[in-house]
């Protein structure tokens, strides 16, 4: 089923400390109003700060960003400070009290409308409060000249897109 758009979903606590989460396992789910779900393990201390203030945004991470992506993905934001240790820069979001990641080429925040356990993950959906990208980036869809997306590609492997694309048409 890969690749999957690799993202970093930012949260925050209580006490305002900001953290950033390796996503790939997100999807829209519903268009009126407009929302997504993500998969995280219960375990991660990401899941607990979601519970706090349920609140997110997604991050669209950019291919040159894949060692920042994969350290917050491999370190818990209980030990480290992941902004410090990658580089990565808050930004201010628009609706939301949780920041937005400067890097990223777009941001979908969003507040928390549920938060299901299921087997070894919590799904958590989120209603998209505000959208938007660079418009270096982004006009309409992804100029794919100007932004290579960064995917996962499994097995902790990341991959791009070509500037390839094809408009089918119907007879």
């Amino acid at each position: 089923m890969h690749p999957f758009n690799a993202t970093l979903v930012t949260c925050q606590g209580k006490d305002g400390r900001p953290n950033a989460l390796a996503i790939a396992w997100i999807m829209p789910v519903n268009t009126n109003p407009p929302m997504l779900v993500f998969a995280v393990k219960k375990e991660r201390y990401s899941c607990r700060l979601l519970e706090q203030t349920r609140e997110f945004v997604v991050n669209i991470a950019r291919f040159d960003m894949a060692n920042q992506v994969f350290y917050c993905g491999r370190k818990s934001g209980k030990d480290v400070d992941k902004f410090k240790e990658t580089g990565l820069t808050v930004g201010k979001a628009k609706r939301v009290s949780v920041p937005i990641i400067n890097e990223c080429v777009a941001h979908v925040e969003c507040r928390v409308v549920e938060m299901s356990s299921k087997w070894d993950h919590v799904l958590v959906i989120g209603e998209v409060l505000a959208a938007y990208a660079g418009k270096e980036a982004f006009k309409g869809v992804y100029d794919l000249k100007r932004f290579k997306p960064l995917l996962y590609l499994g097995n902790d492997m990341f991959t791009t897109t070509s500037t390839k694309t094809i408009e089918p048409k119907l007879d």
